[in-house]
């Protein structure tokens, strides 16, 4: 496992918004007194969406407010890599898979458009916008090569479809997420090619099927008495 040190780069303060703080609370009240910080995981999370990424002055405000000292939020924070510990671009946190599966479908030229297009991964582009990394396996293998990009998963790309995605969230529009080909879930590429037959689905198969009448059962003999 890489070593996950903080930014260098902190910003001077943080604060809850308040509908963050409220969601914290949600989360606090979920368990009993005296176990707050078994929430967390969610509160840093929650962290994340309202600032792009969890800063120093954030971990401290968590540790506060679930009483627990700053360095058991700072095993955690660094601990999970879901936990983006610098600033991340404005408009898109691009995560692309490289493990076996994405590879040999084609991770690297993926990769190569990041790089023209973003810079060097764990990077924000020049305009602050975009921001990208390698990940292990986000196992959606079946749809390689893919790509998270903020909360969704993009699937079966090309570079070319990539691209596109990249200048769609550096223009500020929301992609829709899933299947670049169109593909249904994990089927096949071109539809589902077995268990197709209307006649499985529509009941019209079912009422053709004849049930033969099964002999009554035998009643059972009577227990005889001691």
């Amino acid at each position: 496992m890489s070593v996950r040190r903080l930014s260098p780069n902190q910003p001077e303060s943080f604060a809850f918004t308040p509908a963050t703080l409220k969601a914290a609370k949600g989360w606090m009240a979920n368990f009993p007194a005296g176990r707050q910080q078994s929430a967390m995981v969610p509160i840093l999370w929650l962290v994340q969406k309202q600032e792009g990424w969890v800063s120093e002055p954030a971990i401290r405000a968590v540790a506060e407010l679930l009483e627990v000292p700053v360095i058991r939020v700072l095993e955690v924070a660094t601990f999970y890599t879901m936990f983006m510990l610098e600033p991340v671009g404005t408009h898109a946190l691009v995560q692309v898979c490289g493990t076996t599966p994405c590879q040999t479908r084609g991770s690297e030229a993926l990769m190569a458009v990041c790089k023209r297009k973003i810079g060097p991964q764990n990077h924000k582009s020049p305009d602050g916008k975009l921001y990208w990394q390698e990940v292990e396996c986000l196992g959606a293998c079946a749809n390689a090569p893919m790509a998270a990009i903020n909360d969704y998963y993009y699937e079966d790309l090309t570079p070319e479809s990539f691209e596109k995605l990249l200048d769609d969230f550096a223009a500020g529009k929301k992609p829709k997420p899933g299947s670049a080909i169109g593909r249904q879930g994990s089927a096949p590429e071109g539809g589902p090619m077995t268990l197709i037959d209307p006649k499985l689905y529509d009941g019209s198969l079912a009422k053709k099927v004849k049930i033969p009448n099964l002999p009554p059962k035998a009643a059972k003999p009577a227990k005889e008495k001691a």
